[in-house]
């Protein structure tokens, strides 16, 4: 069952999530499906994380870090490369990392693309957004 901060609720939008609610995953999936496309949050433990914005260093590294992760998946056969997008860990994380590499299932991987082309976890997963994956 979830647990909002205090003085929230209503009738939907950006104001149902807030940094420290605690809920599962399919909690968080359907009220954060209900948010605007500018808003994002992240599923980390059962807890919600809100991010702050983003600072310039932070785009400068990530363009940079990004295209080392591209060159690299372009010469190793089996390795997607991702930007953004959100990887479903159990039943209590849904992170979004900033970027991920994935070893695809045909090439022995443990993780799978859902039905609705989102990436699942396999029991082995980490990713370089925070050290609970």
């Amino acid at each position: 069952m979830a647990t909002v901060s205090p003085g929230r609720g209503g009738a939907g939008g950006e104001n149902e999530l807030a940094t420290g609610d605690h809920m599962t995953r399919e909690e968080f999936h359907r009220i954060y499906a209900a948010t605007s496309d500018a808003f994002r949050a992240e599923l980390i433990g059962g807890i919600v994380y809100v991010p702050s914005p983003l600072r310039r260093q932070h785009g400068v590294h990530h363009l940079l870090l990004g295209a080392l992760f591209a060159g690299y998946a372009a010469h190793t056969p089996g390795v997607e490369v991702g930007d953004n997008a959100t990887v479903l860990l159990g039943e209590d994380a849904e992170p979004q990392p900033d970027l991920y590499l994935r070893l695809l299932p045909e090439s022995g991987g443990q993780s799978r693309t859902t039905d609705d082309d989102r990436r699942g976890g396999g029991k082995h997963q980490r990713c370089a957004h925070c050290e609970y994956c």
